[in-house]
């Protein structure tokens, strides 16, 4: 009988004890409180940590303390866990987003600057560092600044605001996975969890509405120029 019990006892300690593991990817939530969403991170959470020993882990919180950066709130936050840790950090109201790493050797698994670019494409680079750069140096730079799978889906504009939470969680999920995608590359591994085309997929959306808003305006800016013309052509 007591080994019976000792035997139930072990079995109830190693199912929490997974719970808990698995529970933990999607660290905190007081934004979404999706069940799906959560058990896509998880999942995926759980197969990167287990082929890497990696923890890659969301935070979406609805507003930062009082004075405390996202950075400020991320370093404290990453002192409860022991292991290497990976932050998505995401805050709502302060619309904020970022990465940290507990170590800095964790950098080198994945391109920060590029997951976090608010531009998705190498042509919406080479439009907006027309029109943005101060000079040369800055025009450069502009153009290996793309490639972003996160603010480029969070800076959609929505006509309600219940849509807000679609954008939230496809911008969250589209950087998480691109950013455990990244670290299976360099460690050479395979995830069977992976979105594969549904990151290109969604940011295939985000190009086009990009790229219909500029052809949109560039008809506009004709239309008026040639409207003008006429109009000028008429007066005389």
């Amino acid at each position: 009988m007591n080994f019976l019990q000792r035997g139930l006892y072990a079995l109830i300690l190693t199912i929490f004890f997974q719970t808990t593991l698995v529970a933990e990817y999607l660290y905190k939530d007081e934004v979404l409180l999706n069940l799906k969403f959560k058990d896509e991170i998880n999942t995926l959470g759980s197969e990167l940590y287990e082929k890497t020993g990696i923890a890659l882990r969301i935070i979406m919180i609805k507003k930062l303390p009082d004075n405390m950066s996202i950075v400020e709130y991320e370093k404290e936050i990453m002192k409860e866990f022991d292991e290497p840790t990976i932050l998505l950090s995401f805050s709502e109201l302060d619309t904020k987003v970022d990465i940290m790493a507990s170590e800095t050797s964790l950098y080198k698994y994945f391109d920060k600057k590029q997951v976090l670019s608010p531009v998705s494409s190498p042509v919406q680079a080479f439009i907006i560092s027309v029109i943005k750069a101060r000079d040369f140096a800055s025009f450069k730079e502009g153009l290996s600044n793309y490639g972003g799978t996160i603010l480029p889906i969070l800076s959609l504009k929505n006509k309600e605001s219940k849509n807000d939470l679609g954008k939230y969680s496809a911008g969250m999920y589209n950087g998480y996975t691109d950013i455990a995608e990244q670290i299976a590359k360099a460690k050479n591994i395979e995830l069977v969890h992976a979105a594969g085309n549904t990151n290109k997929d969604t940011l295939l959306i985000v190009k086009i509405v990009f790229y219909g808003l500029l052809l949109y305006a560039i008809y506009m800016y004709i239309k008026r120029k040639f409207y003008g013309r006429r109009q000028e052509s008429e007066q005389e």
